[in-house]
C-alpha cells in the first residue's frame, strides 16, 4: 500500500485536471439525481459545465412596458476547455464570436489537456483579473493555509467572500493590468452601432475555472447597470451551485488533496460554493465602497457614461405581449437550488 505524503498530495492536486475540465456530456437535465436542470437558463453543451444565458429576467419598469435582460449575448460557463465537437457545435448554434477567458496563464496549458479550447468562428480573448495569480481551486488550496492571507476568505461565509471579491474588484480595475478584463468586455457590448438602437452585440462567453467567482462578478457588475433587482442578480449567481451540482463532491475531493485543509471538508465546501447570501453581501460592499456599479465601471474601469448607456440600450429589451412567456421563472428556479442545498 503506498503512502501520499502532503508533498505528493499537493502535487496530485496540481497535476491533475480540474474536476470541472472533466469529459463527458452535460445534459440539460437528470444531472442531480432526480432533479432537472432548468432550461433556460442552462443550456447542454457536452464537455462544459455550468453554462447557462444571462438574459430572460425582468427588469423593473415605469414605462408602462414590460423590460427585460436581452437573451442570446451575453453566456457564461466553466473552463470550456474539454468542450467535445457536438459541445463546440451547440456554441456555434449559439452564434459566439468571442470567448473572454479571466484565468491567469498560471492556469491552463500546463498539460496538452490543459490547453485553452479555440474552434472555428471564434476569437478567444485572454483578459485575467490577475495575470499572475493562479487562481484555481487547488491554488487556492495553498493559499488557504497561509495566516491572514486573502484567500482564506472564502471559507468564512459571505463576509469572508466579500473580502476575497474585493481583491477581484481591485483587480479587474488595477491600473497596472493592460489586459483590461471587465472594461474589455463591457466595450464590447457597447461597441454595435449607436445609429441603429436595435442593433447587438455579437453574443460572448464568459469564462474563469468552475465560472463562479470572477465569472460572478463581472456578471454581477452587468445585471448592476441593467438595474435588476440584487435579490435576483443573487439568485442568478446561485446558479452556479446548481450548474455544478452534480460535481460538486468531485471538486471538493479536489481541493481536499492539500493537506492545508487539514481534513476540512466543510471549509472546502464554503469556499466553492454560490450562496446568494454572499453576492448580496457583495452587492452591497460595492454600494458603500464605490457608489455602485455605474460608479466603479465609469471612475474604477475608464467606461464612459454613453458607453453605459449604450450597454443598457443593446442590453435592456421589450416584452411584447405574446413574449411573456419567454420571462424566465426565477422563482422556481430558486427553488430548485434551495432542494439541492436540502440534499
Amino acid at each position: 500500500m503506498s503512502v501520499q505524503t502532503p508533498a505528493t498530495a499537493a502535487a496530485a492536486a496540481a497535476g491533475a485536471p480540474h474536476p470541472s475540465q472533466l469529459p463527458g456530456p452535460i445534459p440539460s437535465s437528470s444531472v442531480i439525481g432526480n432533479l432537472h436542470l432548468p432550461s433556460p437558463p442552462f443550456i447542454s453543451a457536452p464537455g462544459l459545465a455550468n453554462l447557462r444565458d444571462i438574459g430572460g429576467y425582468e427588469i423593473p419598469s415605469t414605462s408602462g412596458r414590460k423590460k427585460m435582460v436581452r437573451k442570446g449575448i451575453v453566456f457564461r460557463s466553466a473552463d470550456p476547455t474539454q468542450l467535445t465537437d457536438e459541445g463546440v457545435a451547440v456554441m456555434q448554434k449559439l452564434g459566439i464570436t468571442h470567448v473572454y477567458d479571466f484565468r491567469s496563464k498560471l492556469e491552463f496549458g500546463k498539460t496538452p489537456e490543459t490547453e485553452p479550447k479555440e474552434w472555428e468562428g471564434v476569437t478567444r480573448c485572454h483578459v485575467p483579473v490577475f495575470p499572475d495569480v493562479d487562481m484555481s481551486p487547488e491554488a487556492l488550496a495553498v493559499r488557504f493555509q497561509l495566516r491572514n492571507s486573502r484567500f482564506r476568505d472564502y471559507t468564512d461565509g459571505p463576509a469572508g467572500f466579500v473580502r476575497a471579491y474585493s481583491t477581484i474588484l481591485a483587480g479587474a480595475a488595477d491600473p497596472n493590468n493592460t489586459y483590461a478584463p471587465y472594461r474589455t468586455i463591457f466595450q464590447h457590448l457597447a461597441s454595435s452601432s449607436s445609429s441603429s438602437p436595435s442593433s447587438s452585440p455579437s453574443p460572448l462567453l464568459v469564462h474563469c475555472s468552475a465560472g463562479k467567482d470572477r465569472t460572478g462578478l463581472f456578471v454581477a457588475l452587468l445585471l448592476s447597470l441593467l438595474h435588476l433587482p440584487p435579490t435576483i442578480i443573487a439568485h442568478e449567481y446561485s446558479l452556479t451551485d446548481l450548474g455544478l451540482a452534480h460535481r460538486k463532491s468531485a471538486i471538493v475531493d479536489h481541493v481536499m488533496l492539500d493537506p492545508a485543509f487539514d481534513g476540512d471538508r466543510a471549509a472546502a465546501e464554503r469556499m466553492v460554493s454560490s450562496r446568494k447570501e454572499s453576492m448580496l453581501a457583495t452587492l452591497q460592499y460595492i454600494n458603500e465602497e464605490y457608489g455602485g456599479a455605474e460608479m466603479y465601471v465609469i471612475e474604477r474601469l475608464g467606461l464612459t457614461k454613453e458607453e453605459v448607456e449604450r450597454i443598457r440600450e443593446v442590453m435592456i429589451v421589450d416584452v411584447e405581449e405574446n413574449e411573456e412567456r419567454e420571462l424566465l421563472d426565477w422563482r422556481r428556479n430558486a427553488e430548485v437550488v434551495e432542494e439541492v442545498y436540502r440534499r
